[in-house]
C-alpha cells in the first residue's frame, strides 16, 4: 500500500511553515518566524518544499492546513491557499487547530501527572487558552480569556504551558505549580501533518474553517 502524502502548512501565527510528510516519512520541512508577510512568503515556500521532497502538487493525498486562532490575516491567507490548491489538485484538504498543533508538540512524558495549557498570543491583555488533561483530552473549548478570569478558566492542579504566550501566563499563576513545555511554542509543521494522517479516513473530511475567537479589528462605517 502506498503512503499517503500529505502537504502541511501554518502562518495563522508569528511564523511561516511548511512541511511533507509520505506516511510516517518526513521529506521535507521549513519554518521561519515573522511577525507579518505570510501573504508573499507561504507559496514560495511551499514550492520550496515540494522541490525538497521531490513532489508535485499533484501527486499529494491530503493538504494541511491551521485553522487558528491566531491573526486574522494569516488564517485568511493559510485557508484560501489550501482552499485553491485543493481546488487545483482535486485533493481534500483538513483543517487543525493551532491549539491542537501546538498541544501535539508536548510529549507524554512531561504532562505526567499534569493539565497542559496552550497558550497563544491574542495580541491584546486577554490570552487565547485550550485545557487538554493528562491524556491528551480535551477539558472544553478553545476561549479568549482575561487575566481576571484565568482562576475560574483553569482545572485544578498541576499544569504545564505551551504556546507563544506561555512566558506571558506564566508570572500570572504565582502560587500555582506550573512547568513551560520546552520547543512548543510555534505549531510544527510535520507534526500538524501527522495529525492530519491520523484523521484521514474514509469519512469525507469538511471543509476547514477559520477558528477567530474573537471579531476582527475592524470598525463597521457609521449609517449616514
Amino acid at each position: 500500500m502506498s503512503e499517503t502524502r500529505v502537504l502541511a502548512f501554518d502562518c495563522a501565527g508569528r511564523g511561516c511553515a511548511v512541511a511533507v510528510r509520505a506516511g510516517s516519512r518526513l521529506l521535507a520541512r521549513r519554518r521561519e518566524a515573522m511577525e507579518r508577510g505570510q501573504a508573499g512568503r507561504l507559496v514560495p515556500m511551499i514550492a520550496s518544499v515540494l522541490d525538497e521532497a521531490g513532489m508535485k502538487a499533484s501527486a499529494l493525498d491530503l493538504i494541511a492546513v491551521t485553522t487558528g486562532p491566531g491573526g486574522f490575516t494569516g488564517i485568511r491567507i493559510g485557508l484560501a491557499t489550501a482552499r485553491g490548491l485543493a481546488l487545483a489538485t482535486g485533493k481534500p484538504a483538513i483543517g487543525i487547530s493551532n491549539f491542537d498543533a501546538i498541544a501535539a508538540a508536548v510529549p507524554p512524558s512531561a504532562r505526567r501527572g499534569r493539565s497542559l495549557i496552550v497558550a497563544l498570543d491574542s495580541k491584546r491583555a486577554e490570552f487565547f487558552l485550550q485545557a487538554f488533561g493528562e491524556s491528551g483530552t480535551v477539558l472544553g473549548a478553545g476561549r479568549q480569556v482575561a487575566p481576571a478570569q484565568l482562576q475560574s478558566f483553569l482545572p485544578p492542579g498541576a499544569l504545564i504551558l505551551a504556546g507563544d504566550a506561555a512566558a506571558l501566563l506564566a508570572p500570572l499563576l504565582a502560587g500555582r505549580d506550573v512547568v513551560r513545555a520546552q520547543d512548543a511554542e510555534l505549531p510544527d509543521p510535520a507534526l500538524i501533518a501527522r495529525l492530519a494522517l491520523s484523521r484521514f479516513g474514509a469519512e469525507p473530511l469538511p471543509p476547514p474553517l477559520p477558528l477567530y475567537l474573537r471579531p476582527p479589528d475592524t470598525t463597521l462605517p457609521q449609517a449616514p
